[in-house]
């Protein structure tokens, strides 16, 4: 029987692609326009998040960024040379997983660009690949012009990195520019005290002084662990993306080269128009560069709500216990958190779909060879 040639097209477009075969060109331009809350914090506000009695960190925090957006807000008349010689808002959110940071970090950047000034938003990682795409000096010039840049998830696991961020913040610093930045205090390392930001404040010594530290208590609010062992079945995989559009099918191994050919500046890009990832033969991965760079592209998932089904083995034992206990633990950790709340929307959207097609009733053949009527 001929098929209309409609309906193949149709069901070709809804195939899954792969982003093994994106090779996305990003503007220097785009990469400072995206510099914004991604989807996943796109309403986040004062008023949406709900401090917990039992922590009243929470709540003084809330009301201390409420003030930073004012003051950015009253500095944003005064010329250039004025706002050099007055010291900008500086503050650095520090506490554990789910305690709200980046919700709050958002919310700050929402509170200053309602009231007509520009912001910037973007993750630690985003900025560094900001400095490699555009260079140090381009990148101060573009900064320069917001009042508020906000760092999240600022790390510290990179000597290098650090001392180029120190020096960027001190450059925005110096041009009158707010800042705002977020760190993560490890699960383990809770009790310690100021874990994070004694090290945030030690490493950018420059900087140090001009920064107001909240320490944000609590529990991880998404009450989930890190690690999510569950797995799908690679072919359970594969009849979940069947005719979704947007959806994307790798192998993962695959998917790791290619994440190589791509600088991490453009992974955002290369998710563009993504709605459903999907990764066959998922694995542990023990190449430190490699693994790094599949941090990155789970934040850019992250960022932008896109559910994940995982075939192979899941999350379980992606990065080694050594990985974990090493100097990039906190990406690690951060990773494997994020990917685990992916990864359970993307299961439940294979389990909806197993529901359906079991549920589905059964048609008989049809008794003519005539194709039915496209639209009918």
């Amino acid at each position: 029987m001929d098929v209309p040639w409609t309906l193949v097209t149709d069901l070709q477009s809804t195939r899954p692609t792969a982003l093994t075969s994106r090779v996305p060109a990003v503007d220097p331009a785009r990469l400072v326009a995206e510099l914004v809350p991604p989807p996943h914090f796109a309403t986040a506000s004062f008023e949406s998040y709900v401090p917990d009695p039992v922590h009243p960190s929470q709540a003084a925090a809330v009301q201390r960024l409420r003030d930073a957006a004012q003051a950015v807000g009253r500095g944003a008349g005064s010329s250039w040379l004025r706002r050099r010689r007055t010291q900008p808002e500086a503050v650095y959110l520090d506490g554990g997983f789910g305690v709200g940071k980046t919700h709050l970090l958002a919310a700050l950047a929402h509170a200053v660009t309602a009231a007509g000034h520009r912001a910037a938003f973007g993750t630690f990682v985003e900025y560094t690949n900001l400095v490699g795409a555009l260079g140090f000096r381009q990148t101060v010039d573009a900064l320069a012009a917001h009042r508020l840049v906000c760092i999240d998830e600022f790390e510290l696991d990179d000597p290098g990195d650090t001392v180029l961020m120190s020096r960027l913040l001190r450059e925005l610093a110096d041009h009158g520019v707010a800042l705002a930045a977020t760190s993560n205090t490890l699960p383990g390392s809770l009790g310690e005290g100021r874990f994070a930001a004694d090290d945030f404040l030690r490493e950018i010594q420059a900087l140090a002084a001009r920064f107001d530290v909240l320490r944000i208590d609590g529990d991880d609010y998404r009450h989930r662990s890190v690690e999510h062992g569950e797995a799908l079945d690679d072919d359970a995989v594969r009849a979940a993306l069947a005719g979704r559009a947007g959806a994307t099918l790798d192998d993962f191994g695959a998917l790791l080269d290619h994440l190589a050919t791509v600088h991490p500046s453009k992974y955002g890009a290369l998710l563009d128009g993504v709605t459903l990832v999907g990764l066959t033969g998922v694995h542990g991965v023990r190449k430190q560069d490699v693994a790094l760079r599949l941090v990155v592209l789970v934040d850019r998932l992250y960022d932008r709500d896109v559910p994940v089904l995982l075939g192979g083995g899941g999350t379980d034992g992606l990065f080694s216990e050594e990985m974990r206990r090493g100097g990039y633990r906190k990406k690690y950790y951060r990773a494997l958190s994020r990917l685990g709340a992916l990864a359970s929307e993307g299961a439940a959207l294979a389990a909806a779909t197993a529901a359906s097609t079991t549920d589905a009733p059964t048609t008989s053949a049809p008794t003519t060879s005539a194709p039915p009527a496209v639209g009918a």
